[in-house]
Order: structure tokens, then C-alpha cells, then sequence
């Protein structure tokens, strides 16, 4: 009688620790002064660094939803580890936080090593842009649950910051600006909704637009925390306009923002003249080419766009606060 193994159902422990050691150098490429050795530890080490009177940690997590479908189905798999990495340290940008560290879980069917390296080259080359270093993770090879050749994200970060410079919104007030930073595409978000507007024929034809990565706004939006008096921070995501630009007001004040007054990515226009999508829906949804958002005194407008410029990327006024009406966000 033949013995029965876990590989017999489906669980490859030999094929997965291949994809660990093959990734082994992706990982050490993200480290740097923070990460501790771990070569015997079951949980990831680092060390604060210095100089911080009262740290605040930051945390978030998030994956990147059903844009991994189409990356799936046209076998393009380097860029959406980037959009993790993206979605989770934008974030906690909001509050002035500089990301430390970064941890990945890869659910999958099965461990295809091509696929998965081609993700994690993604994610690492994310850790790089943020300067954040990818210290651990997580590959669950579950038949059953997933088909063979599918797989699904999530990724966790923290960031730190001063306490006395955390941004929380509590400054914004009628009358300041709204900077916008451009969003390099659709980034992670509506893409239930952009599987049912395009064709997978199509899907296929504006693969370079569907699949451009997030835009990660570390090295554009960091430096200018404790130089400038920011009053609010905000990154487009789920919910745009509507709930993730306003999610930083306080409750007496609303956005007023000025629809084409920043240029609008070409998947956006095609997505327009695709479908018939109400005018609600589609900033409510998408975030339209505005990816992250800088409230600041309107004095302060002209030396913030000039700090943003000199990293290499343009921003936009865009709008600006005013006192609540009814809605907690105006579009004109």
C-alpha cells in the first residue's frame, strides 16, 4: 500500500523552499541599518532608530484586490508587488509616518516559481522606492481553496513618526489649498468594475495601462513633513473623492474641488468613452488621476509645489476647503 504524503495533496514543501531561497537576494536588496539578523528567530527583528523623542508606530494593511486577475490572466506578474507595497505605505504617509519594515502574504493554489519570484521582484522593488525593508512573509500553498494557478496579496507595514508631528487633519480649516499629486494610473482600486468595462480582448490591448503599478509617494511627500505646515494628508484609494479625500476633514469642513484642473491619465478618457458611467460613480470609484492629496495654508502653496517638484513630480491646485454644507465633498 503506498504511503500517502502532503504532496500527495497538493502541498509541495520541497517546491516551496526552492521559491524561498530564490528570493533570498530580493529581500536583502530592501535591508538596511534597522534589520536585525533573524537567521534563527521565527518573527522578524528590528530596531528603532534614534533620534525620536516620542515615536509613534503606524500601521497598515492592505492588498491589491482584483487587478491581480487581469495580471493573472495576461501572465504579467512584476508590477502588482509594487501596488502592495504601494497601498499599504501611502498610507501611512497620511500621517507623516516614514515607513520601517514591510511583511508579504502570498496565498496561492499552488507554488509556481516563475510566478511568485516575478511577484516578489514587484514587492521588493516597492520596499526600495519606500525605503522601507521587506523583513518577512508568508507563502500559503492551499489546494482547494485557490485553482492552481491563482494567487492572492496582502501586505502589512509600520512606519514611524514624531508624535508632536503627527498629521491628523485637526489643523485643516475653510479657506486652505488642496494639492494634488498625480496618480500613474488607476492604481489598485475599482477593478470590478474595470473587468466589466473592458473585454479581456481589450484587457489584453491596454495591458500597459491596466497594469501600471501604483505610484508610491514616499520620497515625494517625506521630505516635506516638519519643513512645511501641512494641515492634512489623504491617499485616493477605495472610495476616492467621495470617501478617502474627504476622510481626513474635520466635520465642519468640505472639499471643493475643481474637476480639470489636473490632466487626466489616458485610461480614464477610455474608460469614459467606453462605458456610460455616471459622473458620481467614476470619482466615487476611481481616483481620476489624482493619487494623493497635501492640504496646506494657501501662503504655503507656491514653496510646497516647488519642495514636490524638485523630486520629480508635478502637482496641482486643485481645489480647496470650505465650510460644510450638506455633502462633505463639492465637485465643479
Amino acid at each position: 500500500m503506498k504511503t500517502l504524503t502532503y504532496k500527495d495533496s497538493g502541498v509541495n514543501i520541497q517546491q516551496a523552499d526552492e521559491f524561498v531561497c530564490a528570493i533570498k537576494g530580493l529581500v536583502k536588496s530592501t535591508h538596511h541599518s534597522g534589520v536585525m539578523d533573524r537567521t534563527r528567530a521565527f518573527g522578524s527583528l528590528f530596531q528603532l532608530p534614534k533620534g525620536y523623542k516620542e515615536p509613534v508606530l503606524v500601521s497598515s494593511t492592505d492588498g491589491v484586490g482584483t487587478k491581480l486577475l487581469i495580471a493573472n490572466k495576461l501572465g504579467q506578474h512584476d508590477t502588482v508587488g509594487i501596488d502592495l507595497v504601494a497601498m499599504n505605505v501611502n498610507d501611512v504617509l497620511c500621517v507623516g509616518a516614514k515607513p520601517l519594515f514591510f511583511l508579504d502574504y502570498v496565498a496561492c493554489g499552488k507554488v509556481d516559481k516563475k510566478v511568485l519570484v516575478a511577484v516578489m521582484a514587484g514587492i521588493a522593488e516597492g520596499c526600495r522606492q519606500a525605503g522601507c525593508a521587506l523583513t518577512g512573509g508568508e507563502t500559503a500553498e492551499m489546494p482547494g481553496m485557490y485553482k492552481p494557478e491563482d494567487y492572492d496579496l496582502a501586505g502589512f507595514t509600520v512606519g514611524i513618526v514624531e508624535k508632536s508631528k503627527i498629521i491628523d487633519g485637526a489643523r485643516i480649516k475653510p479657506g486652505d489649498a488642496v494639492i494634488a499629486l498625480p496618480s500613474s494610473g488607476i492604481h489598485s482600486n475599482g477593478y470590478s468594475l474595470v473587468r466589466r468595462i473592458f473585454t479581456p480582448a481589450e484587457q489584453k490591448k491596454y495591458a500597459k495601462l491596466l497594469l501600471e503599478p501604483t505610484r508610491i509617494y514616499v520620497k515625494h511627500v517625506l521630505p516635506l513633513v516638519g519643513k512645511f505646515d501641512i494641515h492634512g494628508m489623504a491617499h485616493n484609494t477605495g472610495g476616492a473623492f467621495y470617501e478617502k479625500l474627504t476622510k481626513c476633514l474635520p466635520d465642519h469642513c468640505a472639499l471643493r474641488i475643481t474637476k480639470g484642473s489636473w490632466p487626466a491619465p489616458e485610461i480614464f478618457q477610455l474608460m469614459r468613452r467606453k462605458a456610460a458611467i455616471a459622473e458620481r460613480e467614476l470619482y466615487r470609484t476611481f481616483n481620476m488621476g489624482v493619487g494623493f492629496i497635501i492640504v496646506v495654508n494657501p501662503a504655503d502653496v507656491a514653496k510646497v509645489r516647488q519642495a514636490i517638484l524638485k523630486t520629480g513630480l508635478p502637482s496641482y491646485v486643485i481645489g480647496e476647503v470650505v465650510r460644510r454644507g450638506r455633502e462633505k465633498l463639492e465637485l465643479v
